[in-house]
């Protein structure tokens, strides 16, 4: 069958077999040791590169060690350690109100639950997916960032742009032990072979699955 004739559903898959084989051990280059350091560098992130926030939580996460350090930390001081993360009055707000929480209403632990995450202040779906996969190990959803978005975009996944709608569509097309991987895959896809500008299409052998991806080189 023609590459262009393949159905998402197959498409996806050849696409997913590529990404195993291009990056057989991607998972996520955030900086954490348990769920509270992971909802902050998730927060952190929103805008930001895991680089820059990895660098941010290098000191940050030296200066709050427990949940009331953060309960207690005073916000122009915590600010001050996020400013380079950007939009940090907004993260400020949103982190220390999200701790606050934890501690009264969750007896000072990260929830465990999708909807329980989706109560804390500043988290979205795509932060407590992650925070649930990567802190727990329960797999509730695909996380779908800027480069996700691109990559089904691209490779013509989805017929949407809200990352939701995206989200309901991959899946439907990939099975459920695939979801928090493939996201690994396709963003150090994007990181390291496939960026949002032209590049050296000779290196990507995801193009023969989808020539007409050679076309499309950003959002």
């Amino acid at each position: 069958m023609s590459p262009q004739k393949l159905t998402r559903r197959e498409r996806i898959q050849k696409l997913d077999l590529a990404l195993k084989k291009l990056f057989p051990k991607a998972e996520i280059e955030l900086n954490y040791k348990n769920p509270l350091q992971l909802l902050v560098a998730v927060q952190l992130s929103a805008q930001c590169t895991d680089k820059m926030v990895n660098k941010i939580t290098a000191e940050l996460f030296k200066k709050y060690k427990t949940l009331d350090n953060y309960v207690s930390a005073n916000p122009r001081e915590f600010e001050k350690m996020i400013r380079s993360s950007g939009f940090y009055k907004n993260k400020t707000k949103n982190i220390l109100g999200a701790v606050k929480m934890i501690k009264e209403k969750y007896n000072g632990k990260v929830p465990q639950t999708m909807p329980e995450l989706l109560s804390l202040p500043g988290v979205a779906r795509k932060t407590a997916t992650v925070v649930l996969s990567e802190g727990y190990g329960k797999v509730e959803g695909i996380t779908v960032d800027t480069h996700v978005i691109r990559f089904v975009q691209r490779y013509d996944l989805s017929d949407y742009q809200d990352p939701v709608r995206i989200e309901r569509d991959l899946m439907e097309l990939l099975p459920k032990k695939e979801w928090s991987h493939f996201t690994h895959r396709v963003i150090h896809y994007g990181r390291y072979l496939a960026p949002a500008r032209k590049y050296d299409l000779t290196k990507d052998p995801l193009i023969k699955v989808f020539p007409t991806a050679a076309k499309k080189f950003s959002v």
